[in-house]
């Protein structure tokens, strides 16, 4: 027996406690260590029938120059079987503390391969070079993992994600369409075309109630009305937690401008029709005004310190991915500054950024023009499905489905029965299994909406 697999093995057994010639040889562990560029930092306990284990893989800071340095990707791994289909779960951001499942990996009773995005902390290469974060590097990034761990699991594999995780498993698909047999894709906006107001028309129709539409205008205005007030609440609660304003989005009074014009978009993005009479009459207290805010966008967020883990997320948008250019007209004469929500507005300037149009419009044409075994899912009230990816006369075996008055945490499970039935079996399809979906997990299964900032 080689060195390094005789220290597995004893390691295994050391650890156990038991006589070495009764502690089985840990199979999964021994083909993952074999794995070049693959660290397995440890294994975390769950009570499913799952292995959790996290990892990481070497990754050059820039695909086109290996030699100049790397950084290790973040990875988590859900271990069902070797015989299973494997779904590689790309975040778009980075890895949320406690994996849960992908909604096709239950539908498959797969495995599952969580990829936290380049740049986001800590799998980002030291020092940074920000030219090195873009749709291609990232997508080579999956690319290299997915070619790596065919090794450890050969049968079926998917890919998958929501919101810009969703997004980021369809550039990896345009990029080498044929590293997997399908993609299914969350509430993934196509930001083709910055300059249209196809977010101002859908934010204009939202909904089954002018009223409430209405209601989330006065509320905006009342809160720039009493500003001081409003501002003086963030100030405290900022201090309160040693959030600072001054590094990124340059002081409280922007911060709270972002806050308040982010209302209606976010509003429809996590919350939804059934919380329309929550918004706070004009006669409403600043307590209640300012909880209302609170609950639908947050105010940490646009804190120097809520900001810093989504800079990879806004300078992407800013050079890159596209942006939604939301007009606010109805609060024009209240505003500070009546541009704020740019992406430029929330990168630290010190990092150079500039728009290079094309690569969107790229990825549009191949998802219309050749796009196959794709699968799109989107919420009927989801501000991000205003310009959703759309299917051409080149796509084939491709799939949208939207669920009626869906916010971003739409699912196949929330469609009509016969589209949902429809969808599940053309994702088992894809991942040549015939056996319904596995049963739910209390701990792997969790309801999340993803978060899209805007």
């Amino acid at each position: 027996m080689r060195g390094w697999l005789a220290a597995v093995v004893a390691g295994c057994m050391l650890l156990a406690g038991m006589p070495a010639a009764a502690q089985p040889v840990d199979e999964l562990r021994i083909r993952l260590e074999s794995v070049p560029g693959l660290t397995v930092f440890g294994e975390r306990p769950t009570e499913s029938g799952f292995r959790l284990l996290d990892l990481g893989f070497a990754q050059p800071a820039d695909h086109h120059h290996p030699e100049r340095g790397g950084f290790v990707q973040r990875l988590t791994l859900l271990h069902r079987g070797f015989d299973r289909p494997t779904v590689a779960h790309t975040t778009g951001y980075d890895l949320p503390e406690q994996p849960t499942r992908a909604e096709p990996t239950r539908l498959v009773d797969g495995n599952q391969v969580s990829l936290e995005h380049r740049f986001f902390t800590p799998s980002r290469p030291e020092p940074a070079d920000w030219t090195d974060l873009d749709i291609w590097q990232s997508a080579t990034d999956e690319h290299r993992v997915i070619e790596a761990l065919r090794s450890v699991y050969s049968t079926h594999w998917l890919t998958t994600g929501a919101s810009k995780g969703g997004m980021t498993a369809v550039y990896h698909r345009h990029f080498y369409p044929r590293d997997v047999a399908a993609t299914i894709a969350y509430v993934a906006p196509n930001d083709v075309d910055n300059d249209d107001d196809r977010y101002d028309e859908f934010l204009a129709n939202v909904g089954s109630d002018p009223a409430c539409r209405r209601a989330l205008t006065t509320a905006q205005r009342e809160a720039l009305l009493r500003r001081d007030e409003m501002r003086a609440k963030y100030v405290a609660y900022a201090e309160s937690r040693g959030m600072t304003f001054d590094r990124i989005v340059g002081d409280v009074d922007r911060a709270l401008e972002a806050v308040v014009v982010d209302a209606p978009f976010a509003f429809w993005q996590y919350r939804g029709q059934q919380d329309c009479p929550k918004i706070p009459a004009p006669s409403a207290s600043t307590d209640a005004l300012y909880a209302f805010f609170d609950e639908t966008v947050q105010f940490g967020t646009y804190t120097d310190q809520g900001l810093d883990s989504y800079v990879p997320y806004y300078y992407q948008a800013g050079t890159q991915l596209g942006w939604q250019d939301i007009s606010h007209e109805p609060l024009a004469d209240l505003l500070h500054d009546p541009e704020i929500g740019r992406p430029r507005d929330f990168v630290p300037r010190e990092i150079e950024m500039s728009f290079r149009p094309g690569a969107m419009a790229r990825v549009d044409a191949w998802v219309r023009g050749r796009g196959s075994e794709l699968m799109f899912v989107n919420g009927g009230n989801d501000p991000w499905s205003a310009e959703p990816f759309r299917l051409g006369p080149g796509s084939r075996d491709s799939y949208r489905y939207t669920v009626p008055g869906g916010n971003h945490g739409s699912k196949i499970e929330n469609l009509p029965p016969q589209q949902r039935a429809e969808a599940e079996g053309t994702v088992r399809r894809w991942a040549g299994v015939e056996r319904p979906p596995a049963p739910l997990h209390t701990e792997l299964d969790r309801p999340v909406v993803p978060r899209m900032p805007r």
